[in-house]
């Protein structure tokens, strides 16, 4: 039976082991209660006895008993100390304690039985091995081989002793307790598998929290800390009265490009750079701070007692890491690395502070080109809270009356009459004042809210416009983010049909910018728009993109070309000479020709003698609202009256 069920028993894992373990020593008072039970029964058995080998069994059954209390005593004072504890050696221990005192109960009521025929310690020794049986089998079911065993010690000799003695009455005792052996060896076996399933239960659930806990702190790509366990950690900085923050510095990095590396090569690729991204960022930081992977392609690193100077050097030695290029198998990618950092507590007396500042760091590097690092200073967060009350405002002023159109006419050359208008936007917010479209402009296209800024133009031009007598255009600039979206051409047709405007009348002007990034669907929409009827205009020409096969490839009804070149044109014959060339190439493409800033009388001439067509500038009209322009309309033609008025730098609807 002992050897079938060491035999089913698998091996349990350590963790297990040692629970089974310490449920043989898990109460040393009833253990000690147990053997000092023994012990008072043998040495009263003894004393009614006069046999020398009852003394015997009986002295020998008080020493195990008392080397018994002493192990569990000293077991128990190792826990407490926490000094390991080897399963199996104190599992053998009290195995060969607990078979030892149970066979010596089993010998006492055999010794009893036989060399004895007094009944009252037959009824002693026979009832304190099965009473001991039975509270054993229970107690140490964890291992069940112990309790099994102890049963056939202490009931088998009794139960030879009962059959030896002779009598019927002993013998049916002595069966009834064969008997007995069998239903508490598998009342031991049921007990210990419920034991061990309550332990493995309660390993299992251990070992789910722990991955939990991990899951919840760690990446599961990089095996990095995570944005939680790192905020945690920074939380503890600041919060420790040992570590008051004085000296520790956030490094907040971004892989440059890392979306079109994802897109363009797959997430496996992605993954795996992200992998070696951590790897080389574990090389470089070492013991100088802890890693975390922020999220996507972003990583936090902290740096307790490192000032300014540190935390640069340790920005610089990640971004030359990132030039050595990563090798992933098929692909060899060079990639770059953007660092944002700031230091408590000159950068931040708190947590979010400080990491709101090295984001904004970040932001900065990103913004100026790349593979660089930035250090917080105030400025930058003067220009972030500008630039967060920006976009708070635009929504408003998109729904509200804070948006307006100017209109600067352009002047045909031949007769001076004015032959369109270019609309101009132009916003005056409530708290900050009059707001450049230089700087909303692009705040608009970062936040998605360029296609209904376009709209709101196109159809308070349109409606302008509409309203203006004889065929003068009306010319809107469009920016490049625009002409990415297939919204536009039906957006462009819903202002005409509104208000009623020929589409011969409207002009678009695009810059030479588009054609940087030219999928082909910026090819698409152009010629969509052409196919509506409207005019298309080249604007800024001869400053953008350097190839001139576009103009081949696209029917621009106009060409514009720069102020810059204007500005300089009396001075510099060079100025005078690309003027020259681009009024010569317009008129052998058959387009139309526009000279932006003309200011004084010189620059006209100057526009005239290259064979422009048309003229724009502070000389004719500065932008005027609709009123003024319609005024300008009625007059008739004009032929220039030098202003004094500055030149103020404009970004259109670009």
């Amino acid at each position: 039976m002992l050897k079938k069920r060491r035999a089913q028993s698998p091996e349990q894992d350590a963790d297990v082991r040692r629970s089974l373990v310490e449920t043989l020593y898990a109460s040393p008072a009833s253990l000690t209660i147990g053997a000092a039970t023994g012990t008072a029964v043998g040495l009263v058995i003894s004393s009614m006895s006069n046999g020398l080998a009852i003394h015997a069994v009986v002295a020998a059954l008080c020493v195990v008993a008392a080397l018994r209390v002493f192990s569990a005593i000293f077991f128990h004072r190792q826990l407490l100390r926490g000094t390991a504890v080897a399963s199996r050696n104190w599992e053998l221990a009290y195995e060969l304690g607990a078979w030892a005192y149970s066979g010596l109960l089993g010998l006492m009521g055999l010794v009893t039985l036989t060399g004895s025929t007094n009944s009252i310690i037959h009824m002693l020794s026979v009832s304190m091995a099965t009473g001991y049986a039975g509270g054993i089998s229970g107690r140490n079911a964890g291992r069940v081989q112990i309790a099994i065993g102890q049963v056939c010690l202490a009931l088998l000799p009794t139960a030879l002793g009962l059959w030896l003695e002779g009598s019927i009455g002993y013998r049916v005792l002595a069966v009834a307790m064969v008997a007995m052996i069998l239903g508490l060896a598998e009342i031991s076996a049921t007990t210990h598998r419920i034991v061990v399933q309550a332990l493995i239960g309660r390993r299992d659930k251990s070992l789910l929290a722990e991955k939990f806990e991990r899951l919840a702190r760690y990446d599961n790509l990089t095996g990095l800390e995570n944005r939680m366990a790192m905020q945690m950690r920074l939380r503890e900085i600041f919060e420790t009265s040992e570590k008051r923050a004085d000296a520790v510095a956030i490094l907040w990095m971004d892989v440059d490009r890392f979306k079109e590396i994802n897109d363009s090569l797959g997430h496996m690729v992605g993954d795996r750079l992200l992998r070696a991204v951590a790897e080389r960022l574990n090389d470089v930081v070492q013991g100088r701070g802890r890693i975390a992977r922020f999220g996507g392609d972003e990583f936090v690193i902290i740096c307790p007692d490192t000032d300014r100077v540190t935390a640069a050097t340790i920005a610089q030695e990640i971004i030359a890491y990132f030039s050595h290029g990563f090798d992933l198998g098929d692909h060899h990618l060079q990639m770059t690395a953007s660092i944002g950092y700031a230091v408590a507590p000159q950068d931040g007396r708190d947590m979010d502070e400080l990491m709101q500042h090295a984001d904004l760091a970040l932001y900065e590097a990103k913004g100026a080109g790349r593979n660089r690092a930035s250090s917080f200073n105030w400025s930058l967060k003067e220009r972030f809270n500008r630039i967060h009350e920006i976009e708070t405002g635009l929504r408003r002023a998109l729904e509200g009356d804070e948006l307006k159109l100017l209109f600067q006419p352009i002047i045909a050359l031949d007769g001076g009459d004015i032959e369109a208008c270019e609309a101009l936007i132009r916003w005056n917010h409530p708290v900050l004042g009059a707001i450049p479209p230089s700087e909303f402009i692009p705040i608009a296209e970062s936040m998605g809210l360029i296609e209904a800024l376009t709209g709101w133009v196109l159809r308070e031009a349109c409606i302008a416009a509409a309203g203006w007598p004889g065929e003068v255009r009306v010319a809107i600039n469009i920016s490049p983010a625009s002409l990415k979206s297939h919204e536009l051409p039906g957006n462009v047709i819903a202002a005409l049909l509104e208000t009623g405007l020929p589409a011969r009348r409207l002009e678009l002007e695009v810059t030479e910018s588009i054609f940087l990034d030219d999928s082909g669907q910026t090819s698409t929409i152009l010629r969509e728009l052409q196919r509506i009827g409207l005019r298309l205009a080249l604007d800024d020409f001869g400053t953008g993109y350097s190839s001139l096969s576009y103009l081949r490839s696209y029917r621009f009804d106009t060409l514009k070309i720069d102020q810059s070149f204007m500005a300089g044109i009396s001075a510099n014959p060079e100025d005078r000479a690309v003027v020259r060339a681009i009024g010569n190439l317009a008129r052998d493409l058959s387009m139309d020709t526009i000279a932006e800033g003309i200011e004084t009388h010189d620059q006209l001439a100057h526009a005239r003698e290259a064979g422009f067509t048309n003229v724009q500038g502070y000389l004719f009209s500065r932008p005027v609202p609709n009123e003024r322009i319609i005024e300008l309309i009625e007059a008739g033609p004009l032929h220039g009256e030098e202003r004094p008025d500055p030149v103020i730098h404009r970004r259109r609807l670009a």
